[in-house]
């Protein structure tokens, strides 16, 4: 029998999350993005005030609000595990710091995986959560991110470590 899913959306700062949750955890969130159709034939859905989902919806609203800076959430990470082992990498980036694709791929011990890891990065299904929006260009610029460059360079701001006014 397949695992239950369950399929929320909520309203954030002006930021659409649909979330997808699982008996085990958070398994994905969709930022400002068209709902999966195949996802919501075999999730329920559920009201953003629901248990299974009230507490990620709170602790986001709190970090939007310059409440909260680590997050304490049940995670169902599907990946492989380079996948994971990037995604658990970004977890270790402070919040309020940004680092390049070259860092991020030093870290993980060969700054020859960039484009993997940069590739990694992308396919996060748990944005914010897990913080890709920290990783940016080796120059400074912001790059792609899943749920719009804007919502990244609102993120960065949020925590103070991205402003026009640095270029």
């Amino acid at each position: 029998m397949p695992d239950e899913l369950f399929f929320a959306s909520d309203t954030i700062h002006g930021i659409k999350f649909d979330v997808i949750i699982s008996k085990n955890g958070i398994r994905e969130i969709l930022i400002n993005k068209k709902q999966n159709a195949s996802v919501l034939t075999t999730a329920n859905h559920i009201l953003p005030e629901d248990p299974k989902v009230a507490n990620l919806f709170e602790q986001l609203e709190e970090y939007f609000c310059r409440r909260r800076r680590a997050f304490d959430l049940p995670l169902e990470i599907l990946g492989t595990d380079f996948q994971r082992r990037v995604w658990n990498e970004l977890t270790k980036i402070p919040y309020g710091e940004t680092i390049s694709y070259g860092e991020l791929a030093n870290r993980m011990g060969d700054k020859n995986l960039m484009r993997a890891v940069a590739a990694a990065n992308g396919a996060n299904p748990i944005p914010i959560i897990i913080p890709c929006h920290r990783v940016i260009g080796s120059d400074g610029s912001l790059t792609g991110y899943g749920g719009g460059l804007d919502v990244k360079q609102k993120l960065l701001e949020l925590e103070g470590s991205w402003s026009l006014s640095l270029f």
